[in-house]
């Protein structure tokens, strides 16, 4: 395997192929306390272990052969580098288990402790974890690069009023005992370890899937998400077996900085899906998807995320298609190919590679521009194009078959792309053309864009709002989709007696879609629209998800009237975020 620069593991020398955990919630110092046991496999023979921490406090080390008692081992903790922690390297002499003993840290980057007033029940904690892309390493020791898979066993106690679930097998029963054992029985890299704690009830959606969530959101969130098992069929007569067993979805408070968190088992998503619609559930197809691309093929390291998140999208769309038509799934794939265009702009061409240089900034998710992930999913429906659908379902079909619970690279793909699609079927799709998408800048000029007509309708109304500000006929009664297409193809500034036309005829401030609302926010705040500011401000204060927020900041931040409003909104909401928005906050703000 390639070396991850994301990690101080040395996965050549020895990996870690089982993980138990024993923890211990602590609330009050808001901090965890226990064990993490490696299972180890020696490619050869070996003297040290090196694993992945951030700003654990490590109690001791000890290591046994198969079947001896456990003996102290000697270890070393390295100086702190700001984004990668610090490596521990333990002097083994080739033991088969190694055993950590550990506390977290109460800013630990992969945890966000919630006081009750944060919840929606107001009466309990909550706790929840974010390991990806490398914060798995703040709350266990663990070779923390995706190249590196394991099964895993958890014993966590917790306050007896608490539910603890991971990214395991939980059951539906919620056992409120302060006592959880899980087991997770597939091998999966460390940014798919998951634990959340809180007041949460489980609402069943099908036979093999439901909805955690605390009680107030239950109900209505396994009513959003009822269309969850149909996503599930669909999705294996497509791409072969769902191989998880269970599919649930955990509604976190709206704090959580993702849509959603493919964590297997166990998806965790975000309240602002929950509108009562069903127009955001792609964010549930999404993370569904995962299951065969990213948590069942892998990438091995953070530069080639495009594996992951390009495969994924695509087949979000397949599920889209397949469950609610194509109409949607082409409105769906015209924004995230209009998003495309939008994020070339202001790259270099270096950057414009679906390959990029991924974690730019390496605690983050991936690179600043995002740009592997939705010019990689253009890249697959444009290869679908070429072959057809009746060749390139089965090809994509092996692909996760043949490298199902492993992790792999570009050149995996490539390789397997050459030998089972380019050559048995010469002539369709050159290697120049791959290597169009692959490593040249931009989109080629061969790829075809999604046309709705729907859109083409909101595009000439937009702009016969714009010329002679009469008003959109029938947009009281658009789609979530076609808003955000106006808005998106809108300017950023807008006069105030424009912004006072919509608003005053569509109600979009104060909007319950935070999709609406971060598009609507974002043209507010570029405008300097103070009317809308006291909702613009709630809208900040109230949700914690990243994809809707940044962009509010950065509009605000391009004047300083705006940045001094947005650096104040800040220091009362961030006690609210998770410590990933808080830092990507700060980024465009300035620390």
């Amino acid at each position: 395997m390639s070396h991850d620069r994301h990690s101080y593991a040395e996965p050549a020398l020895v990996r870690t192929t089982h993980l138990e955990l024993a923890l211990d919630l602590d609330f009050d110092a808001k901090v965890l306390a226990g064990t993490a046991t490696h299972t180890l496999a020696w490619s050869g023979p070996g003297d040290r272990l090196v694993l992945d921490t951030r700003d654990l406090t490590i109690l001791a080390v000890e290591g046994a052969a198969d079947g001896d008692e456990w003996v102290p081992l000697e270890y070393s903790l390295a100086v702190s580098d700001n984004e990668l922690g610090s490596a521990l390297t333990v002097r083994t002499r080739g033991h088969e288990r190694v055993r950590v003993s550990y506390r977290t840290a109460p800013t630990a980057t992969g945890l966000q402790w919630l006081e009750p007033s944060m919840t929606a029940g107001g009466m309990m904690p909550f706790m929840f974890s974010q390991s990806q892309a490398i914060h798995a390493r703040s709350w266990v020791p663990v070779q923390d690069t995706p190249g590196v898979r394991f099964s895993y066993a958890a014993h966590v106690t917790a306050p007896p009023e608490l539910m603890v679930l991971m990214s395991a097998d939980n059951g539906t029963a919620s056992r409120r005992t302060g006592s959880f054992d899980v087991v997770m029985p597939e091998p999966i890299p460390s940014y798919l370890l998951a634990i959340a704690a809180g007041d949460l009830v489980f609402e069943p959606i099908g036979e093999h899937s439901g909805v955690w969530a605390e009680p107030e959101m239950a109900k209505r969130a396994a009513t959003e998400f009822c269309d969850t098992e149909e996503m599930m069929r669909v999705t294996e007569a497509l791409f072969g077996p769902y191989r998880w067993g269970r599919y649930d979805i955990l509604v976190l408070p709206p704090s959580f900085p993702y849509g959603g968190m493919e964590n297997p088992r166990m998806t965790f998503a975000t309240p602002t899906v929950v509108i009562g619609d069903k127009s955001l559930v792609s964010v549930v197809a999404h993370e569904l998807a995962h299951s065969w691309s990213g948590n069942l093929v892998t990438q091995d390291s953070w530069d080639d995320i495009w594996l992951n998140e390009g495969f994924t999208s695509y087949v979000e769309n397949r599920i889209v298609e397949a469950v609610y038509g194509n109409e949607l799934a082409v409105m769906e794939t015209a924004i995230k190919q209009h998003a495309t265009v939008i994020k070339l702009d202001p790259l270099s061409p270096a950057e414009q590679a679906v390959e990029l240089p991924g974690l730019n900034h390496r605690s983050q998710y991936h690179g600043t521009s995002g740009l592997g992930p939705l010019k990689g999913a253009w890249f697959l429906s444009w290869l679908e194009e070429r072959f057809t659908r009746e060749t390139f379902d089965p090809f994509l079909r092996g692909y996760f078959d043949r490298f199902a619970f492993r992790s792999i690279n570009s050149e995996d793909f490539v390789r397997h792309l050459q030998e089972q699609l380019l050559d048995k079927h010469p002539g369709t799709v050159t290697e120049a053309e791959v290597a169009a998408w692959l490593a040249e800048p931009g989109i080629p000029a061969f790829a075809e864009r999604a046309v709705s007509a729907r859109f083409e309708v909101v595009d000439e109304l937009r702009e016969r709002w714009l010329t002679t500000g009469e008003l959109p006929d029938g947009a009281k009664h658009w789609t979530t989709q076609e808003w955000l297409r106006f808005l998106d193809a809108a300017p950023d500034v807008l006069t105030a007696a424009q912004l006072q036309q919509l608003d005053r005829e569509y109600a979009l401030t104060g909007t319950a879609n935070g999709e609406i609302a971060r598009r609507w926010y974002s043209i507010v705040a570029a405008s300097a629209y103070t009317p809308a500011y006291e909702e613009l401000a709630d809208f900040l204060t109230r949700v914690g998800r990243m994809k809707l927020i940044l962009p509010v900041y950065k509009a605000l931040a391009t004047t300083q009237p705006g940045h001094d409003f947005a650096t104040h909104l800040f220091s009362k909401a961030r006690p609210g975020y998770h410590p990933i928005t808080t830092a990507a906050v700060l980024k465009i703000l300035g620390s």
